[in-house]
């Protein structure tokens, strides 16, 4: 009797449908699917969001898989993540240096700025640059990339000195804003003559005193012979590309009448660059990085170096110099292991006229031999 009224009242409960019951191939898969999809949604709302992604977009492997050595010598290393620069500079205003920091991928120190507008947002907002040297956390940087603007300095017409080659080195009588002349004695216009003078003289020396600061960005028109300057673009909207490592520093040596400026590389070698190219002034920080020391193999190691094996310690078949008896390359010149020169050997025609030396934009080409040695 108790056992009928329990499978009656074990009926009377209702049961739940039978779902797809899924196999674990099936479940797997499902779940790669959505972690996938997270993943990707991850990635896109960072890059949406932040001023820098350390992630590529796209799940893709870029590297070699094979297991061999196809670049000698390099191989391992600690993983780094990459700082994104800022070598345009495009964005107009005051920047503040909110502190150095420190980055594995080059010898030169790095400062993050953060811009002064309120409206900025994203990589306008937030950007890193090569640190020049002497700056430090809470200066003040500003890129005139566009050229200096308006109302910069009161009384000083600032259009004359963008479009003048030079324009932050000579006194010109017409680059102050002008009263309206009027009849006046010759003593009052003597007098008059020597104050527009001085003011002149005083509104240029503060236009240079606010812009030719390290870390700002100027044309390199408007930059007078003798500084020293970095970063420097070889395309007028394109980003920096020459003296950009520790210690580094260029110095405008001269300016033609018409498209170009002499700029002396940190090489010695004299280079024409258009005009209208940019550049950062001051040097760049970290002076004493040529003169580390690193300890160790083991620190190598953490930069990616593998070891180098001498020539003469290989087989004959691996190395020019390798085989024999003993230490010796026998009576060979020293060469690489692919039989280039390796003692002071040219390996490229020299001359305006060679295949690969037809840079018509050097002036003076780098001191080589004994004229580098006698530097």
């Amino acid at each position: 009797m108790l056992a009928a009224l329990r499978g009656g009242a074990a009926r009377l409960v209702p049961r739940p449908p039978v779902s797809h019951v899924r196999s674990y191939a099936e479940s797997r898969a499902a779940l790669r699917k959505i972690a996938k999809k997270r993943e990707l949604d991850e990635v896109m709302s960072r890059t949406q969001s932040n001023f820098k992604t350390y992630k590529p977009v796209s799940p893709v492997r870029r590297t070699q898989r094979a297991g061999r050595i196809t670049v000698r010598h390099r191989g391992g290393g600690h993983r780094q993540r990459i700082r994104t620069l800022d070598f345009k500079r495009e964005e107009p205003g005051i920047h503040d240096v909110v502190r150095i920091e420190y980055d594995p991928g080059r010898s030169a120190h790095i400062a993050l700025l953060k811009n002064r507008d309120p409206l900025a947002q994203g990589m306008k907002k937030w950007s890193y640059i090569v640190a020049p040297e002497g700056i430090r956390a809470g200066d003040e940087v500003q890129s005139f990339r566009q050229g200096i603007p308006d109302g910069f300095v009161p009384g000083l017409d600032v259009s004359k000195i963008n479009g003048k080659v030079g324009g932050l080195e000579a006194v010109d009588e017409d680059v102050v804003v002008d009263a309206a002349e009027e009849e006046i004695d010759e003593a009052e216009a003597l007098q008059r003559e020597l104050e527009k003078t001085s003011s002149q003289s005083l509104a240029l020396g503060l236009l240079r005193t606010l812009t030719l600061k390290p870390g700002n960005v100027l044309k390199l028109r408007l930059i007078p012979v003798g500084t020293v300057v970095h970063n420097i673009s070889l395309i007028p909207t394109g980003p920096g590309v020459l003296v950009r490592s520790a210690g580094s520093s260029a110095q405008v040596v001269g300016h033609e009448a018409t498209r170009y400026t002499h700029v002396r590389l940190q090489s010695g070698e004299v280079r024409k660059i258009l005009q209208d190219c940019c550049a950062t002034i001051g040097r760049v920080s970290n002076p004493l990085w040529k003169n580390r020391s690193l300890g160790k193999a083991g620190r190598a190691r953490w930069l990616g170096r593998r070891p180098s094996v001498r020539g003469v310690a290989m087989n004959a078949n691996d190395h020019p110099h390798g085989g024999g008896r003993g230490k010796s390359k026998s009576d060979k010149h020293p060469v690489s292991i692919w039989g280039w020169g390796a003692k002071g050997t040219r390996t490229r025609k020299p001359g305006p006229k060679g295949p690969k030396n037809s840079n018509k934009m050097v002036v003076r080409e780098r001191p080589r031999g004994k004229a580098k040695r006698s530097n």
